[in-house]
Formats: C-alpha cells, structure tokens, sequence
C-alpha cells in the first residue's frame, strides 16, 4: 500500500504541534509527513514583547523545528496558493523557486497577519510585532531614536523621536507600550544629556475598554499599571492619520512622532484567499471536526480557520490564541489519523484555561481558570505558563535564564543595526504581497499534473 502525503502549512503553534502528534502516531510505513514553512523555528509569539525590550534574546523564543521534529520533512518556503481540487499546494522556497506539493491531507495552520485598514500613511510608517524579525528591529529602532535624540540640539527633532505610539489595547499592544516604555526608561539613565521625563508614550484603542476579556476588575488593574508608569492611555481613539514625523489621531490631535507600532489585531493568512472556499470574518469555515467541508482531505486550523467554540456555545468560534492552536493542532492530527484509518473523527472541544498579561518587571494581570490575580502573584503564573508552554527543555532553560539574567545584571541597550537604512514597512515582513491567484494557482497545478 502507497503512503498516504500528509502535508502540513504553517510551523506555528497549530502546525507544530500537528507534526508531532502525528509521528508519535503513525508508523513510517503508513505516511510521509511534510511541512512547509519559511522558518526551520516555531515562534513563541507571546514573548515578542520581551524580545523587543532586550529581556529576552531573539534565539530564546524561536524554538528549533529540527530539535522537535524527527522524521518529519521540511520544506524551507511559504505557501503561497492551495489548489484542493487537484490537491496540489504551490510553494515559494527561500530560493524564489516556485514548486508545486502534492499531497492526499492537506493540514492549513498558515496562521495569520497584522490586520491594516484604510489609513493615510499606515502601511509606510507603521512598525509590526508580529514576527521575530519584527521585535528585532523595533528594539534597534527604539534605542535608534534614543542615541539620536541625545544627539541632536533640535528641540522639535527630540521631541518627535522621544515619542512613541502603540494602536492595540489587546494583550499584545498592552505588553509592548508596557515593556518597551521599561526599556526606554531604564535607557535614558545612560544618556546624560537624556531626562526619562522626557520621554513620552500612548498606547490607543478604538475599543472603550483596555483588554476586555480580562474583565472589568483586571482591566482597570491594568490601566492603573500602565497610566502610574505615565503612559497616556486613550480609548475609543484610533488613528486617522500617519507621517513619517506625527501621528494624527481620530480626535483631532496631532502628535510629532517617529515610532508608531501597530498591534491593532490579526487577519488570516491571505493563502485562505486561493482556496475559494467559504470564511467566516475572513476565517476559512471549518466543522467542529475542523474539515473544510467542500474539499475531501482538507483540514484548518489556528488563526486562519473559524473553528466553532462548542464550549461556549451560541455559535462562538475560537479566538485566534496560542492556547487554542496548540490543542487544535493536536485534534486535527488525531482526526487526520483517524481519516486515514477510516474511523469518526472528533469534534474539537476546549475550555479556555485563562488569560496571562505580562506588564514587565513585577507588574502582570492574569486570570488562571477564572481566578483574577494581579501583581507578583499573577507574574508568577505569567511566567510559570510561558515556560510550560515552551516545546523544549533547551527553550525553557534559555528564557528561564535570559529572565534571570536581565532582572539581575539589566541591559545594555546597544542596536545590532538590523534593517537600519531599509524601510522596514509591514508588508516587508509579513510578505503579504506574495500570494498567488487562483487562476495562477490552478495553472501552477496543471502544470505539475501535465509532468505526471
């Protein structure tokens, strides 16, 4: 009997975890399984904001997919378009070369992208924090504003660069404005001609409340955090307008600004765009087993797929967090066994666990199994459940340590130069502008099933 081609898109929590399951699972004889993914690494995306703030090294939260995975194989590129009737994944290898997947199970965990509206300037000047490459250049660039502001004798030129903006009030925007406005104030110790009064932060949200989720009591929490820190909090504000020297906001203000970090949420992958299948919010339509239902051998996942929440009922999809990732990843490489052995699948159920929000220092909110905790006590669960979460004990061991190093010894605050002259814009990246046509992904498949 041939083996059945599992391949699975997307190396992030849902893949990963997918992969992994499935060789504990099923023996050589009976599938070769492939993963297609740009980096050999599965990014722990919640610990992007420690990345950022020098506490953690990039290396630290890039956990090693050849460290994890044993017989799984490898493909070093970016999906780029789906052809599910002729079951044919086009790929774009790290090489630029365009080459053309087969598969019988196609497991789609692409993830997502930062989500950008309609505003003057926002794609040229905003800054991400979505990828490592993302956090990497935000820390140069944040101590770049710093050495230069120290520098200049421009009254107007220093105060624009000490500055800086962050649109999100979710957990990822909140972290960042939190751990980078620690940064900058430690920094500015090392700058003598620098005053920490000096430099300002915001974080916005056109939300009327910070983090919702949390609840109300956490929330405020938070908020207190933030604002006893002097970071201006503006709610039910968004952005109307971005230079590459101010920002404008939605009422009317005009701030001279050079640092705007955008976290404003996430859109699935543009790869769900090829399939032509049906989406919910921009998320591909999944059972609860999580198969798209108008093709056989299709499977979705993560931050792309809405899958239904039948914990919480109504019709609830689950949010696009790590935590229901890495439990669906595991659920759709049972089903996917369970296919191939021609028996029922499961449906995915979960009940959320909680919420962790990391603000730096000894300052965090969480809420484990709804118990609201705020302080060191909810920092020690933060921390506790990142480390938990990690894949590998190297992982663990490396941020445990770089935790303990930074809060003993600090940081030096040097830049690495990364991306220093380059334009470092979103779509530079997160890729977004890659994606292929469906007319030029059926093309790309005829072409392989023409070679036979």
């Amino acid at each position: 009997m041939e083996r059945a081609r599992i391949l699975i898109v997307g190396g992030g929590f849902a893949g990963l975890e997918c992969a992994r399951r499935l060789e504990r699972k099923l023996t050589p004889s009976e599938a070769e399984i492939s993963l297609v993914t740009p980096f050999s690494y599965q990014l722990y995306l919640p610990l992007l904001p420690h990345v950022a703030a020098g506490v953690l090294t990039p290396q630290s939260v890039a956990v090693s997919l050849r460290r994890t995975l044993r017989r799984t194989h490898i493909v070093p590129g970016g999906a780029i378009g789906v052809d599910p009737r002729s079951k044919v994944c086009v790929v774009r290898k790290i090489t630029d070369e365009v080459v053309a997947q087969k598969y019988d199970y196609l497991v789609l965990a692409p993830g997502s992208v930062t989500r950008t509206f309609d505003i003057p300037g926002l794609t040229d000047y905003a800054r991400g924090m979505k990828t490592l490459a993302e956090a990497t250049y935000v820390r140069d660039h944040v101590i770049a504003q710093l050495d230069l502001a120290s520098a200049t004798l421009d009254q107007r030129e220093r105060e624009s660069r000490l500055q800086f903006v962050v649109v999100g009030g979710g957990y990822a925007g909140t972290e960042t404005a939190a751990c980078l406005q620690r940064l900058t104030t430690a920094a500015a110790r090392r700058y003598p001609r620098l005053d920490a009064r000096q430099i300002k932060w915001h974080l916005i949200d056109i939300a009327p409340k910070l983090m919702p989720e949390l609840g109300d009591a956490l929330g405020v929490a938070a908020l207190e955090v933030l604002r006893e820190r002097g970071i201006e909090v503006s709610l039910g504000v968004s952005v109307a307008e971005v230079g590459a020297e101010s920002v404008k906001f939605t009422d009317g203000r005009v701030l001279p600004c050079r640092t705007l970090i955008w976290t404003a949420g996430v859109a699935a992958s543009p790869l769900i765009g090829t399939l032509d299948a049906e989406t919910v919010r921009g998320r591909i339509a999944v059972t609860a087993e999580m198969r798209v239902p108008q093709f056989e051998g299709v499977f979705a996942l993560g931050d792309a797929a809405a899958v239904p929440d039948l914990a919480k009922g109504d019709g609830a999809v689950c949010p696009p967090t790590a935590q229901h990732s890495a439990r669906q990843g595991r659920a759709v490489a049972n089903n996917v066994i369970a296919a191939l052995r021609n028996q029922p699948l499961e449906p995915y159920y979960h009940k959320d666990l909680g919420l962790v929000v990391d603000l730096g220092g000894k300052d965090a909110v969480s809420k484990p199994v709804g118990v609201e905790l705020r302080g060191v006590p909810a920092q020690v669960v933060a921390r506790g459940y990142h480390l938990m979460a990690m894949r590998t004990n190297v992982a663990k061991f490396r941020v445990g340590a770089n935790w303990l190093l930074n809060a003993t010894a600090g940081d030096d605050f040097v830049r690495t130069g990364f991306l220093a002259r380059q334009p470092a814009r979103l779509r530079d990246f997160e890729y977004t502008d890659a994606y292929l046509t469906k007319d030029q992904v059926r093309a790309h498949a005829e072409a392989l099933l023409a070679k036979g």
